[in-house]
Formats: C-alpha cells, structure tokens, sequence
C-alpha cells in the first residue's frame, strides 16, 4: 500500500445509516468518509473554520475520483487514510485510501481536487503561504 507514514487517520465503524439497499457501505458514504476525513486532517493542522473565516477563503471540492475495491458492512471497523499530494495557484490534490484493518482489505481509493475560494466573491483565489506551509506534500512523505 503506497499510504505515508504520516497520512492522517480517521478510525471509524460501519454504522447502520452507511449502508444502502445491496446490504454494504453505500458510495454516497465512501464520498462522505473521504470529505470528513479531509476536515478533521485540516482541523488537527490549525485550519478550523475559525482559521478559514480569518482568511476569508476556504477549500471547496470541485472533483472527486473514487476506485471501490471491496465491499465493507454493517460493524466494520475502518481507517480513512487522506494525505495532501499536490498544490496548484489556487488549487490543491489529496489522496484518501480506505482499509479494513483486521484483514487488510482495501475498501476505496480516492482523489480529490480542490479549489481555494472567496468567501466573498465565490470565485478562485490564490492559496496564502500559510496554507501552503500547513499542506505542503512534502511535509507527509
């Protein structure tokens, strides 16, 4: 698994309301997962809502790219790996990989791309060094 040591991890458990009519963990929560994941990486680094207000921007996604792998079901106990790989001007990649720890199985992998936005205009704008500095790829190898 190509996971970084220091990826962040949101530990979890497949609960009734993440499942859908085939019986195993529904897509709409995989992508669900993924996003929650991001947050509470992005939160654990400083950039709460507070921090984004501050700014006067945020991280919105504009592209998800899923590859499902295995089924997961009711009761099982997941980890959401999600590590930061790439930044554009006012764009950024993360990466998100799903495991099933008791039998290594994995569940999904995931890209997201994301757009730094104004709160003000709604429009694209250019990432602070901050966030640069906080989100920076290199700093999760």
């Amino acid at each position: 698994m190509d996971i970084p040591v220091k990826a962040f991890q949101l530990p979890l458990t497949v609960a009734e309301e993440d499942i859908d009519a085939q019986g195993h963990v529904s897509n709409v929560t995989i992508v669900k997962w993924m996003s929650r994941a991001a947050w509470e990486h992005s939160r654990s680094l400083g950039f709460d809502l507070e921090k984004y207000n501050a700014l006067g921007a945020w991280f919105v996604v504009r592209r998800h790219e899923i590859d499902y792998h295995a089924p997961a079901n009711l009761g099982d106990a997941l980890v959401v790996h999600t590590w930061p790989t790439g930044m554009g001007k006012a764009t950024a990649e993360r990466r998100h990989v799903i495991l099933r720890p008791v039998d290594g199985a994995l569940i999904a992998r995931g890209l997201n791309i994301w757009a730094f936005i104004d709160q003000r205009t709604g429009r694209p704008r250019r990432i602070p060094q901050s966030a640069r500095d906080t989100f920076d790829p290199k700093r999760f190898t």
